[in-house]
C-alpha cells in the first residue's frame, strides 16, 4: 500500500516489484520509475488529440494561465487526476512564469515532485499517452477574464475598462466564434495573402475589368476580415450589435485575447478495425 501511495500505480505492480527487489521499498520505487519511463516512451509513439484545458487566474485578476494537456481518449479526459494535473500546471506557469513546454518538465509542482515525473505516472497508471502541448500566462495591460467551455475550449482576455460581465461576455463569445485576432491589424501578414490570392482567384474568372476584379478582392478580403476578427463580430447575444460597439458602449477595450481549442490542428489517427482484424487473421 505505501509502495502504491507513492507511485500511484496498480496493486499487483507493486507486488511484483516488491518481490524482485526483496522486500526494499526504495529499490522497488526505482524499478517502477524505471518500467514507468520505458512504459510512457512506447505510449509516446500513439496521437494524442483528447485532452483538456487547464486554468488559473490570480487573484488581483491581472495575470492567468491556461495550459492544453492532451491524451489519447475523451474517457481519460474525463478522469479527476488527469484534470487536476492539467489544472495545477496553470497554477505553476501563474506563479513561476515559465511559459515553455520543455522547461516545464523539470519544475515541481505545489504539490510535490515535477511534472515529468508527475506525468510518467498518470501514463504508467492511465495506460496513455500523455503530452503537454502548449501553455501561456498572460500578465494584462488592463485586466484578464477567464473562460472554460466544457472542458475543450479556453479563452483568456486581456480588457480595459468596462467591467466584470463584460469581460464574461468577451471571453464566452471568442469561445463561441473562435476569432483569429482581436483587429484587422493583429491578422498574421501570411493568412491575409493567402486569402487574397484566392479571391483574386475566383475574381479573375469572371472575366470582367482589372479595376472592377480588384475592387472584388479588396471586398472579399474585407468580408474575410470582418469574419474572422473580434470586434467586427455580431456579439453572439444579441446580433443587432458588433463586438466594437459593445465595447465602445461601456467605454472599454480590448487588448489581446488567447484562445486554446483542444486538439486544434492535430490529425487524429482513424483506426480501421476491418483492415486490422484483416491484418492479425493473416497473421
Amino acid at each position: 500500500m505505501e509502495l502504491r501511495q507513492r507511485t500511484g500505480l496498480g496493486m499487483m505492480e507493486c507486488k511484483k516489484a516488491l518481490t524482485e527487489a526483496n522486500g526494499d521499498l526504495a529499490k522497488a520505487e526505482e524499478l517502477l520509475r524505471i518500467r514507468s519511463g520505458a512504459k510512457a516512451s512506447k505510449a509516446a509513439g500513439r496521437v494524442a488529440a483528447e485532452g483538456v484545458i487547464g486554468l488559473a487566474v490570480g487573484a488581483d485578476a491581472k495575470t492567468a494561465a491556461m495550459v492544453e494537456l492532451n491524451c489519447e481518449t475523451d474517457f481519460v479526459a474525463k478522469n479527476d487526476d488527469f484534470r487536476a494535473f492539467a489544472n495545477e500546471i496553470a497554477a505553476l506557469v501563474l506563479h513561476d512564469g515559465a511559459s515553455d513546454t520543455q522547461a516545464l518538465s523539470s519544475r515541481t509542482l505545489p504539490s510535490g515532485g515535477t511534472v515529468e515525473a508527475r506525468r510518467v505516472a498518470l501514463v504508467q497508471k492511465i495506460g496513455e499517452n500523455i503530452t503537454l502541448r502548449r501553455v501561456v500566462r498572460m500578465a494584462a495591460q488592463g485586466r484578464v477574464a477567464s473562460y472554460v467551455h466544457g472542458t475543450k475550449i479556453g479563452v483568456l482576455v486581456d480588457y480595459t475598462g468596462g467591467n466584470d460581465a463584460l469581460g464574461k461576455d468577451l471571453a464566452m463569445h471568442i469561445a463561441a466564434t473562435k476569432p483569429l485576432a482581436v483587429s484587422r491589424e493583429n491578422v498574421p501578414a501570411d493568412v491575409l495573402e493567402k486569402e487574397r490570392a484566392i479571391a483574386a482567384a475566383r475574381a479573375a474568372e469572371s472575366g470582367k475589368p482589372a479595376n472592377i476584379v480588384e475592387k472584388m478582392v479588396e471586398g472579399a478580403l474585407a468580408k474575410y476580415v470582418a469574419e474572422v476578427t473580434l470586434l467586427p463580430q455580431p456579439f453572439v447575444k444579441n446580433d443587432k450589435q458588433t463586438i466594437a460597439e459593445l465595447v465602445k458602449g461601456q467605454g472599454a477595450k480590448v487588448n489581446a485575447f488567447v484562445l486554446y481549442v483542444v486538439g486544434e490542428g492535430i490529425e487524429k489517427r482513424k483506426d480501421d478495425f476491418a483492415a486490422e482484424v484483416a491484418a492479425m487473421a493473416k497473421g
